[in-house]
């Protein structure tokens, strides 16, 4: 009689990283991918696009700062093809710079914290990682309104990386 022998699947954890248009955002992406090298985990970068106004502020630059480095001038995103081409980049650049061709990215349109959960939900996330930031005052006592909101409606593990500078 012949044995069967049972093999054992190992799925690996998922990590999805969300980045948004903060300059810090490199930051998050460092932090994420640590903490998902260590869990030995498939890596997927997310950014989400929502309205193209958040790209055309001088005051907070968009796309981690990189307009110089692409060669874009923040005020020009009036075409909804240049700006998912722009955020494509920037996932592409975040990839490159953390030298690991295995992680994936994907780039969605829509409400930030809703988008952010569903594709969470849809990946079979294990571990959603977001930056905590804000500019306005009320926020900065707390989170930011993006992280807040997802943290009260996830029930994915949520690992929050501060970026805010404490001068």
């Amino acid at each position: 009689m012949l044995k069967q022998s049972k093999m054992k699947t190992t799925i690996k954890p998922k990590v999805l990283i969300a980045l948004d248009y903060d300059p810090t955002a490199q930051k998050v992406a460092n932090a994420g991918y640590a903490l998902a090298k260590s869990m030995n985990a498939d890596v997927t970068l997310l950014h989400v696009m929502s309205d193209p106004v958040y790209f055309s502020s001088v005051e907070n630059v968009p796309i981690t700062g990189m307009t110089d480095s692409l060669g874009v001038d923040p005020l020009v995103f009036d075409a909804d093809d240049r700006l998912k081409e722009v955020s494509q980049h920037f996932l592409d650049t975040i990839k490159h710079h953390l030298r690991d061709n295995s992680i994936e990215t994907e780039l969605e349109e829509g409400d930030f914290a809703d988008t952010i959960l569903m594709k969470a939900k849809g990946l079979g996330t294990d571990i959603l990682v977001m930056g905590s930031h804000s500019h306005r005052w009320l926020e900065n006592i707390v989170m930011g309104s993006v992280t807040t909101k997802v943290l009260r409606l996830t029930s994915i593990p949520l690992f929050i990386v501060p970026t805010k500078n404490h001068d």
